[in-house]
């Protein structure tokens, strides 16, 4: 497996930059997937930051409001 492994990453240095950048996102992830540490992309924790910023806010739907949308559409 370590020569396959090897063979694959030598081959990936003539890729082009938007695929080596491809390669490397889905390697980070799999780390993270297999030592219990996920670490967010920039997308993701630009999302966390407006959440949060939300809540700060008030911005959020009440337990009553969230509950009678799972309702409307556990019925459905």
């Amino acid at each position: 497996m370590k020569n396959l492994l090897e063979d694959l990453l030598e081959r990936a240095s003539g890729w082009s930059d938007e695929a080596q950048a491809e390669l490397v996102e889905a390697m980070l992830e799999i780390e993270a997937k297999h030592s219990g540490v996920y670490r967010l992309n920039d997308e993701e924790r630009a999302a966390v930051r407006r959440g949060l910023e939300e809540v700060r806010e008030g911005k959020f739907a009440s337990d009553d409001a969230v509950k009678a949308v799972f309702d409307r559409y556990r019925r459905g």
